[in-house]
């Protein structure tokens, strides 16, 4: 499978990315211009949003969708870290960078790769959980979260939230019907590589709440995810184990 976004990622990281990454709108593409401040800078625990997923954490951890291995560098010298893309070209990333533990697996297929208890706690800080696809898609994956989860396990998550996106970028942004509900849709090009469009459930809290009934999960606290920007249109969620 084609893969522009990782390649640029890791080229970014080589220092040899000479073309940029361009986020597609149909026949139009807007350059990426944050993929170092984004993917490549040091995670730092302290500040108010650090300090706050911080201390929802132990180990052992699963970073799920880990990407350049920002967070799992960090956290791999407080207790053992598993990260995992699915990107190769980002995995390798991560193990230049020097962690230790990183293994191309997809976050939604949790069953397959681990034992069940295998983990203390779980990260997906990218709004990649949008990608289950729809809300059973959410609840299959919450259920599997917790099969390779301790019984007094933690989890923060992260999603856009449907209407604070709807209002500052329509490019990304299809309406549902539904309350609480959203999709968004992006695409990546790169050296002339098209990758295959990317659809994100965006769901808000109250429709997360409603996805952990049954799953072995609840909602604990939820906080707008702090941004230099007015517009700030994620949100991030700590869940446990019940």
């Amino acid at each position: 499978m084609s893969d522009p976004y990782g390649r640029a990622i890791r080229d970014a990281y080589h220092d040899q990315r000479e073309e940029p990454l361009l986020d597609r709108h149909g026949n139009y593409g807007t350059e990426h211009t944050q993929l170092e401040s984004l993917y490549l800078n040091e995670f730092t625990p302290t500040g108010t949003d650090s300090e706050w997923v911080v201390s929802w954490l132990d180990g052992p951890l699963l970073d799920m969708g880990a990407g350049t291995g920002r967070q799992a560098l960090y956290f791999q010298d407080q207790f053992e870290t598993v990260a995992i893309d699915t990107s190769e070209h980002l995995v390798e990333t991560m193990r230049d960078r020097g962690v230790t533990d990183a293994r191309r697996a997809s976050m939604f297929s949790l069953r397959d790769e681990f034992k069940r208890e295998r983990f203390r706690s779980a990260l997906a800080i990218g709004t990649q959980v949008g990608l289950a696809g729809s809300m059973q898609g959410l609840r299959q994956f919450l259920g599997d979260l917790a099969f390779v989860t301790m019984p007094e396990a933690t989890a923060v998550l992260d999603s856009y939230h449907p209407d604070w996106l709807a209002a500052v970028d329509p490019p990304h942004y299809r309406h549902d019907p539904t309350a609480g509900l959203a999709y968004r849709i992006q695409q990546f090009e790169y050296e002339g590589a098209l990758s295959e469009p990317l659809l994100f459930r965006l769901f808000s809290p109250d429709r997360l709440r409603e996805a952990t009934v049954g799953t072995g999960w609840k909602v604990s606290e939820t906080r707008r995810h702090p941004s230099a920007r007015d517009d700030a249109v994620q949100y991030r969620a700590a869940l446990e184990k019940v």
